[in-house]
């Protein structure tokens, strides 16, 4: 009778073991997938901080290229029909692959420049990558009917007088890793700024 219960007991100490590993992959995932989303997320607030500090100073720009994007800033000028923005162009690759793509856009390092893969003093921060983000300028903003962005809005005091003001639009794609590779986090946003005099 002692080694039924035995037995039994030791039946239920392993479905009970089984199942705490698995709630804690479980968690693990989960917090690793925050960790992605909130790494994106910084990429994408550090470009638009970024583009609006350059905004402030006179002639400072971001240096957008056509056809493809720039080293030093990750940007690209917006052009739909161009290599870039094909099936297998880079743009749309890195707007939309599922997982990790290598040497695309600008690294963010954080507002310390210390990067977000050394443990410093807190080694469950530590994220597998940086965070990477990719600058489109879409061009000039328009009021409606005129040109052809899909953006629209009166953009200076006179409505297309002497002191209107140049306002550009951006789309910002970022994207993250969480502590485990394989949690990729992609997001994306629309950001507009007075281009710099």
């Amino acid at each position: 009778m002692a080694l039924i219960f035995l037995l039994l007991i030791t039946m239920l100490a392993i479905s009970a073991s089984q199942r705490s590993l698995l709630q804690q992959r479980m968690a693990g995932s989960l917090r690793s997938a925050q960790q992605a989303r909130m790494s994106a997320e910084t990429a994408l607030r550090g470009a638009e901080y970024k583009i609006w500090s350059i905004a402030s100073h006179a002639g400072v720009r971001l240096h957008c290229q056509e056809g493809g994007i720039s080293a030093d800033d990750g940007c690209i000028i917006y052009r739909a029909l161009s290599a870039p923005y094909g099936a297998r162009g880079v743009v749309t690759t890195f707007q939309k692959a599922s997982g990790w793509v290598e040497n695309v856009g600008k690294s963010y390092a954080g507002p310390m420049l210390a990067g977000y893969m050394d443990t410093n003093g807190e080694p469950t921060a530590v994220l597998a990558r940086n965070p990477v983000y990719l600058i489109e300028d879409l061009g000039s903003e328009r009021p409606p009917g005129v040109g052809s962005l899909h953006e629209s809005g009166n953009t200076g005091p006179n409505n297309r007088g002497a002191d209107e003001v140049d306002v550009h639009v951006y789309r910002i794609t970022a994207r993250g890793a969480g502590g485990n590779p394989v949690s990729v986090s992609v997001v994306q946003s629309t950001f507009s700024a007075p281009a710099s005099p």
